[in-house]
Order: structure tokens, then C-alpha cells, then sequence
């Protein structure tokens, strides 16, 4: 088999890796680089240019710099992701009016198939992205996985993910976390603990700040709503988002205490906040109630126009994403904003990505002859595996 990175080695996001064997060619992912406006698609032939020469693209999950260029992909190959990362990744799309592609070709996890001559088995991890998977290629006697993001942080149990791992020949591993200095890892659970202790006794407004695709986190904060008595509101588009995840995942459709507020007047947002009928509630209505309320650093002007109903004095709004993320104009100018209503900033977050104990007892379980480190800054970290060669060419033969 032949592995090569296209691109992601030496940096954190923006995978693009060929496996192929004499009669088959898969990629998996096809991220942008973080932070790209504008992305920048590599020349490779037979997958964005040319005539098409591969016969899958494999993504392990929804976040840009792992899908943000399947919209580049050539026609006529196949393109395989898990159904509900699907579901939300095109809800969001959709949403903020971009374009989508359509497949309809949907893992299951640990449901193996054939692609050419290589055996493929999706095995659902957790992340931060709803519905990821790690992804297991066999030919010939031959095994490679890859594990896109992981995480052992989650509500996802690691040590069962553990256990249904085999021993590889070659393991393509994320080390996001190993570049990050006294890194700990919180778990989701600890989270939800240290919120509730937090606004427990407070009647103040509270505010969360998060992705609305992680649902994981979402999870959390609406636990937090149960736990402190207060009503779990989720905007629009986040909505949407909930909604297409169904089943567990707290949306208003399904969950008495979840309310949908509308923040940018639009005909197709009042389309959408209207199919909520009695779950749908206005600023008076929610300047009645104690809350917890997802936002984001766009709703500005709505947010000052509800100070105009109820005194954010004493609130605490949630910082629950990467901190890198403060160093963008619109967020630390929203976070000022905030602060100047009186509301406190508590930062409480976990990461997506694997923290040093979740990689080694992967690579312990797993114990891969070659392991081939990517999305990571600090490939040096596995040379402590001496029972393992480690893969820094771009191009692996074995």
C-alpha cells in the first residue's frame, strides 16, 4: 500500500491524504487551511483538476479543515461520510446560504465495505464534530488507521473505542494538543459540574458561548439548564442544527424547556421560527424568564436591544471555545460589549482533540510498526515509541 500526504503534515488542519494501492485510490479529507477566506485547492490531478482519477473521498467529519473543499471534488467519485455529520453539515450550509454537495453514500459504524480492493470499516470516536469517525483501510494483509480527531474527553466512552480497535501496521494519527504546554484535558462532564457550581444561586442572566455544531456542548449547557432551573435558548440557526441531530440531542422540537429565538429578520428565518409554533419566544418573553442563551459574536444588535428589557448587570456569559479565537476583531470587541452590560466572562472549555494520555493508550492499543503523525506541530513527540518507526516523508511504501 502507498500513503501519501497531500497536505497537513507539520501543521494542524487542512488533511488531504492518499492511500492507494495498484488498482485503488481513496482520499481522506479534504480540509482548508484554518483560518482561510479564501481556500486555496491544491493542484491534484484526478481529484479537484483533470479528468476524475480516484474512486472515494472519505471524510471523517464536518469541520472546514476536513471537509472545506468537497465542494472542489471532481464529478464521479464517490464521496462517503457518516449520515447525521452529513445532516448537519448540510443544515448549516444551507442555512447561511452556501453551497452543498449531495451523497448519499453514509458509514456505519464498524459496518465494513469494499472500495476496489480495500476493506474499509468506519468506527465512530468522539470529537467535537457530531458523528466522527476514525477509519480503518485493509488490503493484502495490510491494515492503516487513520484516526481523523479524537477525543477521550467527551460522553462517548474511550476505553469501549478502545477495546474495538485492532493492531495496525500503520497508524496516521492527529497530535493537536502536543504543541500546547501543561495541556489538561477537562472532560465534558467536569464542565457541566463546574457551570452548575458557578450560576447555581445566581438569578442573573447567563450566556453561552460555543459553536452551534458542537453538540456535545450543547449537551452540556442544556444539563446546566436542567440542573439550575432555567430555560435552554438556542437561536435560529442553532435550532436548525439541533433539529437535524434529533433524537438525544436537546432541540425545541422535542424538549419542553427549549425555546427558539430569532436574531436576523429574514423571510426564511421567519419561515423557520414559525414551524416552532408555541416553542418560539420574543425578547419581553424571555426578559421573564431565568435562562441560559446561546450566542454568538454577531448578535450584537440583538442582544442590546434585549438590555433594553432586562439589566444584564451581574450575568455571566461562558467562553466556551479555543481562546485562539479572541484574538479576532469581532470576538474580544463582542466579549468588550459584554462586559460593558456588566456581564462576566468565565472561561470553560474543553478541547476537541486528544490530550498525551488518550494518544499513548491508542498507539499502546494499536501498536503500530509505522505511525505517521498529522494535524500536529510537534511530530517529534512519538519518537519515545521505540517499538515504532516514525513516517516524516510525505510518501510511505510498505
Amino acid at each position: 500500500m502507498h500513503i501519501r500526504i497531500i497536505r497537513g503534515q507539520n501543521q494542524i488542519g487542512g488533511n488531504i491524504i492518499e492511500v492507494s494501492t495498484e488498482s485503488t485510490k481513496i482520499i481522506l479529507d479534504v480540509g482548508i487551511e484554518l483560518d482561510e477566506k479564501i481556500p486555496d485547492v491544491p493542484l491534484v490531478n484526478g481529484l479537484f483538476q483533470g479528468e476524475a482519477n480516484y474512486n472515494a473521498v472519505l471524510i471523517s467529519h464536518y469541520h472546514g479543515d476536513h471537509i472545506g473543499l468537497i465542494n472542489n471534488i471532481l464529478p464521479n467519485i464517490s464521496i462517503f461520510m457518516g449520515e447525521k455529520a452529513y445532516n448537519v453539515y448540510k443544515t448549516s450550509m444551507e442555512y447561511l446560504n452556501n453551497d452543498t454537495v449531495e451523497i448519499s453514500n453514509f458509514f456505519r459504524s464498524e459496518k465494513e465495505f469494499y472500495i476496489g480492493d480495500i476493506n474499509i470499516k468506519p468506527i465512530l470516536c468522539d470529537h467535537s464534530a457530531f458523528d466522527s469517525y476514525m477509519i480503518s483501510l485493509f488490503s493484502k494483509n495490510k491494515k492503516i488507521l487513520y484516526t481523523g480527531d479524537f477525543r477521550a474527553s467527551g460522553r462517548k466512552s474511550f476505553y469501549s473505542l478502545l477495546k474495538r480497535l485492532d493492531k495496525v501496521d500503520v497508524l496516521i494519527t492527529e497530535g493537536t494538543t502536543l504543541s500546547r504546554e501543561n495541556f489538561y484535558s477537562y472532560t465534558e462532564k467536569d464542565l457541566e459540574k463546574n457551570a452548575v457550581e458557578t450560576i447555581q444561586n445566581n438569578n442573573y442572566p447567563v450566556f453561552v458561548l460555543m459553536p452551534s455544531t458542537n453538540i456535545d456542548r450543547i449537551v452540556t449547557f442544556y444539563k446546566v439548564a436542567i440542573k439550575t432551573n432555567r430555560i435552554f435558548l438556542q437561536d435560529t440557526y442553532m435550532a436548525s442544527i439541533t433539529a437535524i441531530a434529533g433524537n438525544n440531542i436537546p432541540n425545541p422540537k422535542d424538549f419542553k424547556n427549549v425555546r427558539v429565538f430569532l436574531t436576523m429578520p429574514s423571510n426564511k428565518n421567519y419561515e423557520i421560527l414559525k414551524s416552532y409554533r408555541d416553542k418560539k419566544i420574543g425578547r419581553k418573553g424571555i426578559a421573564k424568564e431565568n435562562f441560559i442563551m446561546c450566542v454568538r459574536s454577531s448578535m450584537k444588535s440583538y442582544l442590546e436591544k434585549l438590555s433594553n428589557e432586562i439589566s444584564f448587570n451581574g450575568g455571566i456569559l461562558f467562553y466556551s471555545m479555543w481562546k485562539g479565537y479572541l484574538e479576532n476583531e469581532d470576538m474580544s470587541n463582542f466579549i468588550k460589549f459584554m462586559e460593558n452590560k456588566g456581564v462576566e466572562t468565565v472561561y470553560l472549555h474543553t478541547s476537541g482533540h486528544a490530550d498525551v494520555n488518550a494518544i499513548d493508550n491508542l498507539i499502546k492499543r494499536t501498536e503500530p510498526k509505522y505511525i505517521i503523525p498529522i494535524h500536529t506541530e510537534n511530530s517529534k513527540w512519538f519518537e519515545k515509541y521505540k517499538n515504532c518507526e516514525i513516517i516524516y516523508d510525505n510518501q510511505f511504501n510498505f
